[in-house]
């Protein structure tokens, strides 16, 4: 059984336009956990959820409500191979992720109160990691995961984190994405561990289109016809660099504690996210 809760914040300062320059924008804190629940059903198969909370801040605009809970992922795992010592075959994993619309996402009071994203998501992956023993004796553990995820059309209603005002009604096509995550992990001593992560994310365009209803009744007086409104993100791509230290007190027990920065991107956000969590195995 794996129990794995992080807590981060990430800090947005910055937007990248649709030719990758970054522009100043106000700042956000979107605060956050995340937790793994993981359990080895066999030796090959793994089943589990990732849970999510969250609480936002905005300068100039007011922050949410309360903490709020975000998208619940499910996730089931096969391991394809296991990696056995001088055999040159990386341990490789298919994994099936299924994501629920858990968190509120539309008719909100206020931005701040978004937590989701209002489609059912699936994921397909591939996990892959190997074991190399560096000159010096200590061990170096490679990482290479790929995931795209696919979404479901969203029905929407008013105030929403697809950036519909209130009167809104229509619908939002999420894009699919593409992540590529390749990281190192560096055994410095038994219980000293420098980690990087590198990570590269793709998401096709998502179009929102709609309506507004008018303040006052349709067909009133002086009252307009029911404007159209809709919204393209444009592709975006984000790339980020997660350098942690991990520090573990015994074999069943670790903390990490580590910074993601994405200092290169298009139609995303210009981020720093500092993170903590604790890996617990039973």
């Amino acid at each position: 059984m794996l129990i794995e809760p992080y807590l981060f914040d990430v800090v947005t300062t910055g937007q990248f336009d649709a030719s990758g320059s970054r522009h100043g924008s106000p700042r956000a804190d979107d605060f956050g956990s995340l937790t793994y629940l993981l359990y080895g059903l066999t030796d090959r198969v793994t089943a589990g959820m990732i849970a999510r909370f969250g609480y936002n801040q905005l300068v100039g605009s007011p922050p949410s409500s309360g903490v709020g809970v975000g998208d619940l992922t499910l996730q089931a795992g096969y391991g394809l191979t296991r990696f056995r010592d001088g055999h040159g075959v990386p341990a490789i994993e298919l994994v099936l992720q299924e994501t629920l619309p858990t968190g509120r996402y539309d008719r909100l009071a206020q931005p701040t109160d978004g937590f989701g994203a209002g489609a059912y998501t699936t994921g397909l992956a591939v996990y892959s990691q190997d074991y190399f023993r560096m000159p010096n004796g200590r061990l170096l553990r490679a990482r290479l995961d790929l995931t795209y995820a696919f979404s479901t059309t969203v029905g929407l209603d008013g105030l929403s984190v697809y950036g519909t005002p209130a009167g809104f009604s229509g619908h939002a096509s999420p894009g699919n994405s593409f992540t590529a995550d390749a990281a190192a992990e560096y055994s410095v001593t038994s219980n000293w561990v420098l980690a990087l992560d590198i990570v590269y994310q793709h998401n096709d365009n998502t179009h929102v289109s709609g309506s507004v209803t008018p303040g006052a009744p349709l067909g009133a007086p002086g009252v307009p016809a029911m404007p159209t409104f809709q919204i393209d993100s444009g592709e975006s791509y984000s790339l980020g660099f997660a350098p942690a230290i991990e520090y573990n007190f015994s074999s069943r027990i670790g903390v990490l504690l580590g910074v993601r920065i994405i200092p290169i991107g298009r139609n995303t956000g210009a981020t720093v996210t500092p993170a903590i969590a604790l890996n617990m195995v039973f």
